[in-house]
């Protein structure tokens, strides 16, 4: 991702349906520090936590309390909450997953969503990143074994869960910051496990891992420039990439390739249309052709 990419607008646009509207975010990991700012910078709205509610109960990443419904389901339902404790008509929620990648299916990776609802429009927008997670873990037989597997996890930058024998035990330590506090609960763990083994894990909560942190802030980027996207009929925000046109030409033999070269453009109020050619390449490798590459 480029640079551009990853910045933020200096100033709102004044014409901003959101400039100094109120979000309510639902949250508790400190994720409003991420994405106040980079909201802020693309459409002025003003994001402010929203508290009264333990967001723990609709799931955690440490499987003590499985999370009901998909992960697009999940950050509904908390944006909604967060509305009805704080009474504003904007809601922001964030929901991530964890698995391997979608292409080797061998690294570990990370999805993030950010949901954006406009009670006032009947609107939903949907912010979304994705890459590289830090969401290692082992179970251990001795302090040596664990104290190396930290070092490589990066702790304690990015904070550890500790419990005895296997990754379901509910005697369960989180957010363990420092190597004195790692120590205290590796050997408690130790001494409650039936055969002394310690299962050790990255914590996954948004404060506790920087990495995860960094794709939450690109979710926000993606949900910043959507609803800076008003649709050029009926001005709805969120005017964004519905569908991409497969045909970009062969730079050898001028087939049309399943490469993308085009992109259609959506409104989710009007429904209102316009197809654009994609920026950047205006032919497909020959690699990607199945004339010259059967």
């Amino acid at each position: 991702m480029s640079a551009a990419q990853h910045s933020v607008p200096c100033a709102p646009s004044i014409r901003s349906v959101y400039r100094g509207q109120r979000a309510a975010f639902l949250t508790q990991h400190g994720k409003e520090r991420i994405v106040a700012p980079v909201l802020g910078g693309f459409v002025g709205c003003l994001v402010e936590r929203a508290a009264g509610y333990d967001t723990d109960l609709l799931g955690t990443f440490t499987r003590d309390i499985p999370r009901a419904g998909t992960q697009i389901e999940a950050a509904r339902k908390k944006a909604r909450i967060g509305m009805e404790l704080s009474g504003l008509p904007l809601g922001l929620a964030s929901e991530g997953s964890f698995g391997l990648d979608p292409v080797a299916g061998m690294f570990p990776w990370n999805v993030e969503f950010l949901v954006f609802l406009d009670e006032l429009l009947g609107l939903e927008v949907v912010g979304v990143a994705q890459g590289m997670a830090n969401s290692a873990q082992i179970l251990s037989s001795s302090w040596e074994e664990a104290e190396r597997f930290a070092r490589t996890a990066r702790f304690p930058e990015h904070y550890l869960i500790v419990r005895p024998d296997n990754d379901s035990d509910p005697r369960i330590r989180k957010g363990i910051a420092d190597w004195p506090a790692f120590r205290d609960a590796y050997d408690k763990a130790a001494g409650q496990s039936s055969g002394g083994r310690v299962f050790v894990e990255v914590d996954l909560r948004a404060y506790a891992n920087p990495t995860r942190l960094v794709n939450i802030r690109l979710a926000a980027v993606d949900l910043g420039k959507r609803l800076a996207s008003p649709c050029p009929v009926c001005h709805v925000p969120g005017f964004w990439i519905v569908e991409t046109l497969p045909g970009l030409p062969c730079q050898a033999c001028g087939t049309p390739t399943r490469e993308v070269c085009a992109e259609v453009h959506g409104c989710l109020k009007c429904g209102h249309r316009v197809t654009r050619d994609r920026d950047g390449r205006a032919q497909a490798d020959p690699a990607r052709c199945d004339y010259c590459n059967p």
